[in-house]
C-alpha cells in the first residue's frame, strides 16, 4: 500500500475509532443523564403510560394515579386534599415538571430505581403492566389537618412544623397559603399555563414551601441558642444577668431594651428566659462571643446540607461584625435567619436529652407488590447539649410556657416552650410570631416551630404568644389524641 493510501486509511480508522467512541459516551456513559433530562418528551410519555406509585401516610393515599382514556396520556395524577398535603407531596405536571416528594422519590414512584430491577424484569417475563412503587410518608394526618385549619381560618401566612424528637420523623410540615396540585397535573397544556401563571403571580406565594426554604428572622425563639451556649460556658439557671429596662449597644448610641420598655421580672438566667428580656440575652451574647455562639447554634444544625429528602435551606447567624451586632443577634435579631424547619429542629434536640435527630419525611418504600424496599433508619446528626443542659433548658422552657399567653392551654400536659416576636425588613410595626414547643415536658413525643408572618391578625399589637401558640397547642393536642 503507498504512503497516500495508508494516511486514508489512517485517517477513516482514527474517525471510526471516534464514532464508536462518541457512541459509547452518548449511550453508556450519558444514558441515565439524558434519560433523567427533563426536556427528553420520550421518557415522560413513557412515564405517562404506566402506573406511577401512590404516596401515603397513616393509611391515606396522598396522590396517586388515576386511568384516562381520552388522552395520550394513560394515566394523569390526582391529589386527594391537594392544598393540604402539597407542601409534602409537591407536584407531577408533564409541562412543569415536579417538586417535592413527587421529585425526591421519582425513580421509586416510576418503577425505575435500582432497587425495582427484579419486578421491571418480572414484569417483562410475565408481560404484566410495569407499575411504580409506594412512598409512605411520616405525616400524621390528624395533626397535618389541625395545623392546615389553624392557619387559614382566619386567613394567616406561614408554616408549621412538627417532629418526633426521638426518631426525627416529620410529623406535620404545613404552608398557607397553599396550593392545589390537581390543575397542574392536567393534559390540557393551555389550562396547566394558565393555572401556573395565577400562581406564580400571586404575591402570597402560595407555592412556596415556607417550611424549609423560607428564611426569616427567629425572634426571642433564638434566645434558646444563646441559652445553650451560656449553660456549656460556666452559666447555670440561676447565674445573676442583666435585668435594666434598656442598654446602649457598644460603640453606639442605639438602645437595645426590652419588650414593652420594662425593666425583667428578675435577674437570673431563668427569669430571663422565662420572661424574655432583651438585655440579658444581648449582653451574654457579647459576653460569650461569636465564636461560642456559632459552635452551639451549628451543633444544633444551622449552616448543615440538609435532605428531607427535599433540599432544606440553610439557616444562618450572618457576620456578627462587630458588638453591636453580637447583642442584637443574640436575641435572634439582625442578621440570623432560620427556617421553621430548623427552629423545630432546635427544641427537638432539647426535648430529645440534647441529641439532634435526623429530620425524615419518607417512612417507608415499597414495590409495586407492596414488598418493602426501605425502611427509615433513626440518625443522629450530632449532641447538641448534654442531656444535662438538655434538662436545665427544658425546665427553663417549662417556666416560660407558665409566662405565654394565649389560647388552647391543655389541661393535665405539661409544656415547654419559647415564644418570639420577630421585626423585619421594612414592616417593622408588622412583627413574625413565632412559638416552638415540645411535649409532654418529661417524655416528649411532640416538638413544634410555628411562624405566623406579618402580625397575623393583630398587626402591631401581634407577639407569639398570641398569634403562633394557640396553634402549636392545638397541633399538639391532636398530635396527643391520636398517639403522637
Amino acid at each position: 500500500m503507498n504512503k497516500p493510501l495508508r494516511r486514508v486509511a489512517l485517517a477513516m480508522m482514527v474517525m471510526v475509532v471516534l464514532l464508536m467512541g462518541n457512541a459509547t459516551y452518548v449511550q453508556v456513559i450519558q444514558a441515565d443523564e439524558l434519560r433523567d433530562h427533563p426536556l427528553n418528551k420520550r421518557t415522560l410519555y413513557e412515564e405517562y403510560a404506566r402506573e406511577r406509585g401512590q404516596i401515603t401516610a397513616g393509611g391515606q393515599s396522598l396522590a396517586s394515579s388515576v386511568p384516562n382514556e381520552h388522552d395520550r396520556f394513560k394515566f394523569l395524577r390526582s391529589y386527594p386534599n391537594g392544598p393540604l398535603y402539597a407542601p409534602v407531596t409537591g407536584f407531577y405536571s408533564f409541562y412543569y415538571g415536579s417538586n417535592g416528594i413527587e421529585r425526591a422519590e421519582d425513580k421509586i414512584l416510576n418503577g425505575t430505581d435500582d432497587s425495582m430491577a427484579f419486578d421491571r424484569l418480572s414484569d417483562m417475563i410475565t408481560g404484566r403492566e410495569p407499575r411504580g412503587g409506594s412512598v409512605e410518608l411520616t405525616i400524621n394526618p390528624a395533626m397535618q389537618q389541625v395545623a392546615y385549619e389553624q392557619l387559614t381560618k382566619k386567613g394567616f401566612q406561614g408554616s408549621v412544623v412538627a417532629l418526633n424528637p426521638s426518631t426525627g420523623e416529620i410529623l406535620s410540615m404545613v404552608n398557607a397559603p397553599s396550593y392545589d396540585p390537581n390543575p397542574l397535573a392536567s393534559a390540557d397544556n393551555n389550562a396547566v399555563a394558565a393555572e401556573w401563571n395565577k400562581l406564580d403571580a400571586d404575591k402570597e406565594r402560595p407555592m412556596a414551601n415556607r417550611s424549609v426554604s423560607e428564611l426569616y428572622p427567629p425572634g426571642s425563639t433564638f434566645k434558646l441558642i444563646t441559652t445553650a451556649a451560656a449553660l456549656q460556658n460556666g452559666y447555670n439557671p440561676n447565674s445573676t444577668v442583666e435585668d435594666a429596662a434598656s442598654i446602649t449597644l457598644p460603640q453606639t448610641s442605639t438602645q437595645l431594651p426590652n419588650y414593652g420598655g420594662k425593666q425583667c421580672a428578675g435577674n437570673t438566667l431563668t427569669k430571663a428566659l422565662a420572661h424574655s428580656c432583651n438585655t440579658a440575652f444581648g449582653k451574654i451574647a457579647g459576653d460569650l462571643g461569636p465564636d461560642k455562639m456559632r459552635k452551639t447554634a451549628a451543633a444544633f444544625g444551622f449552616g448543615q446540607d440538609l435532605q428531607i429528602p427535599m433540599t432544606v435551606a440553610k439557616s444562618d447567624l450572618g457576620p456578627m461584625a462587630d458588638a453591636a451586632s453580637l447583642y442584637q443577634s443574640g436575641i435572634g435579631q439582625r442578621d440570623v435567619r432560620v427556617t421553621p424547619m430548623q427552629n423545630a429542629m432546635m427544641v427537638a434536640a432539647i426535648a430529645n436529652g440534647g441529641k439532634l435527630m435526623q429530620p425524615q419525611l419518607v417512612k417507608a418504600t415499597r414495590a409495586p407488590d407492596m414488598s418493602e424496599l426501605d425502611t427509615l433508619q433513626p440518625e443522629e446528626m450530632s449532641e447538641a447539649v448534654s442531656p444535662q443542659v438538655a434538662a436545665m433548658l427544658r425546665d427553663m422552657m417549662i417556666q416560660s410556657e407558665k409566662n405565654t399567653k394565649g389560647e388552647g392551654k391543655i389541661s393535665g400536659v405539661e409544656i415547654a416552650s419559647k415564644t418570639g416576636t420577630a421585626q423585619h425588613g421594612d414592616a417593622k410595626d408588622q412583627p413574625h410570631g413565632w412559638y416552638v414547643a415540645f411535649a409532654p415536658a418529661e417524655n416528649p413525643t411532640i416538638a413544634v416551630a410555628v411562624i405566623v408572618e406579618n402580625g397575623g391578625d393583630e398587626g402591631t399589637e401581634a407577639t407569639g404568644g398570641s398569634i403562633a401558640a394557640p396553634i402549636g397547642r392545638a397541633v399538639i393536642r391532636a398530635g396527643l389524641q391520636g398517639g403522637g
